[in-house]
């Protein structure tokens, strides 16, 4: 039996556990490193708390309302924006000190198209002269964690988000986001979880902004955006039409005690939100609508030191403003600190709450006036002009009728943005926007395009140009034709008989035919509005501007087939 040498196995055994003891010191300083360095390490965008990634009015399928209002704590959700560096340590931004921006507006809060219909207007964008995108998501931004029950049933993905900015990259087009910060927030403030952030407990549509859980939302939207955006360069807060801001009682109280300064009082809550996106650490600017800033005062504006980070956006959509005033606008923000200026005209969605189709001289209008601006202001302008922003409104807001859908726009769009690219609209100009659209010729004043047209969606515009020109007219003449008609049904009840049977026959083929013919039409346009937009989209945009009409003369094919079945005998009870 072989010896065992017990000191020498003590002494291995002393060995394992000084060596276990040194491992487990090394592990607690090294932490202890990591824990006191934690803010130098670079957090990791696409990481965070995670939700599952998932795909306008409420409808079935939208996520449950929380049962309890938000209490303003964290969201935390899956690619949260993170931790803002010190100015020292940010990336720099890129540099378009050199370009003049012509963003198209893309208005989400209705009729938003799916990805596959950008990815065919994309590339007509940038053909046309524009360099940019700035997408209003409202909604149809994929949301997660607390906020989602912000998405609407048809939002886009996260995968969505990424394509659209691929495809835009693909067509040199800046994307710049667009997150409503202040005004404008009806996708928010209508749900229950969110009620108590009212600036007026009876309108959703501005936050309180003295009621600490606006600003923990404000900055959770934030995040949730940019963390998905980061190779943007601006973010645009909105912050406009603000409506009843000074009314709520928070602000009363505030206003008691501030000489009833409402300017002031705006200025300190886009502070705080301009002060958060330049916190972010890719350099990113401040885009904010201008018309809150036009009333207050030039110390005010320079005293919240917005101007370092923050652009005003001068949105001015009649064909006839004044364009002196706009001129003192742009010395008032120079004066303010602000170093560029950017101007929005509108190419469609801004002559009325309902209005279904574009009318082209009034936006081009506008447009010929905006360069009468850029003229008079000079080769050296008190601040630095930007860019353009054409604005393309959906709704007027959150609850509002559907305007022109983007595929109607699109003439508009080319006339617009060709006109900012020449300097003006010349003959030249027009015949540019003719070969890219495939018309043969461009009727101004009448609101129309000759030709068939050759651009993504061009079906659309065609049918809708039908509906909007024919669709009521032909059936109040088809219904009215016969002055007798209204005799015949009279006829029928008092007596069961129609005068001239042969007469009805007429009279009833006519209505037929054109019942036939808009159903045809109509499904038609139906298919074409399908591949171009949800099913939320199609149905109200056929219930806003066909059902109307057309269901009068469903309403009386139907009533006509039932008599002329029982062939002039007294319907049965």
């Amino acid at each position: 039996m072989a010896s065992c040498p017990l000191p020498e196995m003590a002494l291995h055994r002393s060995q394992k556990l000084n060596l276990l003891r040194i491992v487990v010191l090394l592990t607690v300083a090294l932490a202890g490193l990591k824990f006191f360095f934690r803010d130098s390490f670079t957090q990791d965008p696409h990481k965070g708390a995670g939700v599952e990634e998932s795909s306008f009015w409420g409808k079935a399928g939208d996520p449950p309302e929380p049962a309890q209002p938000w209490d303003g704590s964290p969201v935390e959700a899956e690619g949260h924006a993170p931790a803002g560096r010190p100015e020292s340590q940010k990336q720099p931004g890129r540099d378009f000190s050199t370009t003049q921006m012509r963003l198209v507006h893309l208005d989400l809060k209705g009729a938003a198209p799916k990805v596959s219909y950008l990815e065919q207007v994309f590339p007509l964008f940038s053909k046309l002269g524009a360099n940019g995108i700035l997408i209003e998501y409202e909604d149809m931004f994929p949301f997660q964690g607390e906020l989602e029950v912000l998405r609407s049933p048809y939002a886009y993905s996260e995968q969505d988000i990424e394509r659209i900015q691929d495809l835009a990259q693909r067509n040199k087009l800046e994307v710049i986001p667009l997150v409503q910060t202040f005004g404008h927030v009806e996708f928010i403030l209508k749900h229950d979880r969110f009620r108590h952030l009212r600036e007026v407990e009876r309108f959703p549509n501005s936050f309180n902004p003295h009621v600490p859980g606006t600003l923990a939302l404000v900055k959770a939207l934030l995040s949730q955006v940019l963390a998905k955006h980061r190779r943007s360069s601006w973010v645009h807060i909105g912050a406009d039409e603000v409506f009843h801001l000074g009314e709520g009682m928070d602000s009363k109280n505030w206003l008691s005690r501030n000489a009833g300064d409402v300017g002031k009082m705006y200025l300190s809550h886009i502070r705080e939100v301009v002060a958060f996106v330049a916190g972010q650490d890719w350099g990113l600017q401040v885009l904010l609508w201008d018309d809150m800033l036009r009333k207050v005062s030039v110390a005010a504006i320079q005293d919240s030191d917005i101007a370092r980070h923050a652009s005003p956006v001068l949105w001015f959509y009649a064909p006839n403003f004044d364009t002196q005033q706009i001129g003192k606008y742009v010395s008032k923000y120079a004066e303010c600190g602000f170093k560029s200026v950017w101007f929005a005209s509108s190419f469609k969605g801004t002559t009325g709450p309902a209005q279904a189709w574009t009318p082209l001289n009034h936006h081009l209008q506008n447009h010929l006036q905006w360069l009468s601006v850029v003229r008079s202001v000079g080769q050296d302008p008190p601040a630095k002009l930007q860019g353009f922003v054409l604005t393309g409104w959906q709704r007027y807001d959150h609850y509002s009728a559907l305007c022109e859908l983007l595929p109607v726009g699109i003439p508009s769009l080319a006339v617009c943005l060709q006109t900012l690219v020449n300097g003006g609209f010349s003959e030249a100009t027009r015949k540019k926007v003719l070969d890219m659209l495939g018309f043969q010729s461009l009727q101004l004043e009448k609101s129309t395009c000759i030709g068939n047209g050759a651009f993504p969606g061009s079906e659309i515009y065609r049918m809708v140009e039908q509906v909007n020109n024919q669709l009521k007219e032909s059936i109040v003449k088809v219904l009215e034709e016969e002055s007798s008609i209204q005799g015949w049904f009279s006829q029928y009840h008092r007596k069961h008989q129609f005068g001239n049977p042969r007469n009805m026959e007429t009279f009833g083929s006519k209505v037929l035919k054109a019942h036939e013919d808009w159903e045809g039409s109509v499904q038609t346009l139906r298919s074409h509005l399908e591949a171009v937009y949800f099913p939320d989209t199609v149905e109200e945009w056929m219930e806003e501007n066909v059902n109307p009409h057309l269901d009068r003369l469903r309403e009386f094919v139907r009533d006509f087939k039932q008599i002329f079945r029982l062939n002039a005998r007294p319907k049965t009870l």
